[in-house]
């Protein structure tokens, strides 16, 4: 045992990192996974989430689920927020126990925007970049619902959605998080504006791709007032394809190309990258994808999507990426570390549970025995 370990730890992903300000043991990320276990009015954390992210504090960086900024940004059942006093001190808890077992962890910031419903919002209508529906679902009580046509945001509503994304980060640094990240993929707010298909303004926030991006510019320097040095990271989701709002075609990825150029004029942290989605079921990612930003971006990059151990590995020791995120390989495997390190196959989880609530699916997948052990120590 002892001849093959040093050959079984030498791997790109165990290897250290520096990523902005954040120091890194390994180079394994926990992406952001919404779990939906704030179950309570206030949608505050609970011990639950102290125990789930405590078990994955090995880890290299955990990025929480995405947390909502304001009562406007909510979008989907029984996700925490982070903008009143009782979600900063859930929060503290939560942050209290992955530093104590030697963890490091940011928070997802996060505003649907107008793939919000009514019925999140007291029956008013969510606020978008221009009065067009985006055209997917929304996860509410009562279920699965299609969007509808949001308002257009004012310049004033624009305002004070970045005033709250400015409050969230601070709260933030003020529960104990080592960072946060501005989540601006998939079919929410801020990848909103940056559509041509949704923002049809003319006003300062749309017009051209300038204009387009230039909502998340404002929340980026909003948000990393909070913060000195490089502790602000974004997530951009450049291949993203829903519906026929959001599709991968060559002017949306020379808009991200612009945009991610510009990037490297502020303090970012890194650049959380999710690629194309895999052609077909156990399939490689397609590493091209990730290499395309990667000669756009100066900064750190993590590589998001579809990567296992091996595919991880090879495409930092390729150079296009300085670290890996993993998002259901986390819920089922606490101690994917290890199991890494120990070239054990992940479990598999169980997608009923995903958002079911409670412990089940949740707290309750079992460690080895080896990571369990560590834990029991610290």
């Amino acid at each position: 045992m002892s001849s093959t370990l040093p050959n079984a730890l030498d791997q790109p992903l165990l290897r250290r990192a520096d990523l902005g300000d954040f120091l890194l043991p390994n180079r394994v990320v926990m992406a952001p996974v919404t779990r939906g276990r704030a179950a309570n009015d206030g949608l505050v954390p609970t011990e639950l989430h102290a125990a789930y992210y405590g078990q994955r504090a090995t880890a290299g960086l955990i990025i929480t689920e995405g947390t909502w900024v304001s009562e406007r940004a909510i979008g989907f059942v029984h996700v925490p927020g982070i903008y009143r006093e009782e979600q900063v001190a859930g929060w503290r808890r939560v942050t209290d126990v992955v530093h104590a077992l030697g963890g490091r962890i940011v928070l997802q910031l996060w505003h649907t925007g107008a793939a919000s419903h009514p019925d999140h919002l007291g029956g008013e209508l969510p606020g978008g970049p221009s009065a067009v529906n985006p055209h997917t679902r929304c996860f509410t009580a009562g279920g699965f619902k299609e969007s509808v046509t949001p308002r257009e945001m004012t310049t004033a509503d624009i305002t004070a959605t970045v005033a709250d994304f400015r409050a969230a980060s601070a709260h933030a640094r003020r529960a104990g998080f080592d960072g946060v990240e501005i989540g601006a993929l998939g079919s929410f707010l801020i990848p909103q504006f940056l559509n041509p298909r949704l923002n049809h303004r003319t006003d300062a926030y749309g017009g051209d791709r300038t204009g387009r991006r230039r909502l998340l510019l404002e929340i980026f320097d909003a948000v990393a007032m909070a913060w000195s040095g490089r502790r602000v990271g974004v997530r951009l989701g450049p291949y993203w394809t829903e519906g026929d709002r959001f599709r991968a075609d060559e002017e949306t990825l020379a808009d991200y190309d612009a945009l991610v150029r510009e990037l490297n004029d502020r303090p970012v942290a890194y650049l959380h990258l999710r690629g194309r989605d895999r052609i077909a079921a156990g399939g490689t990612p397609d590493l091209a994808a990730i290499a395309r930003y990667r000669r756009q971006f100066d900064g750190p990059l993590i590589a998001n999507n579809g990567f296992d151990r091996a595919s991880g590995n090879a495409v930092i020791d390729a150079g296009i990426a300085d670290a890996v995120s993993f998002a259901t390989h986390f819920i089922a495997n606490p101690d994917l570390v290890t199991r890494f390190a120990l070239h054990r196959e992940p479990a598999v989880g169980d997608p009923a549970t995903y958002y079911a609530g409670g412990a089940d699916g949740y707290v309750d997948y079992p460690m080895s025995g080896m990571e369990a052990s560590l834990l029991e120590r610290r």
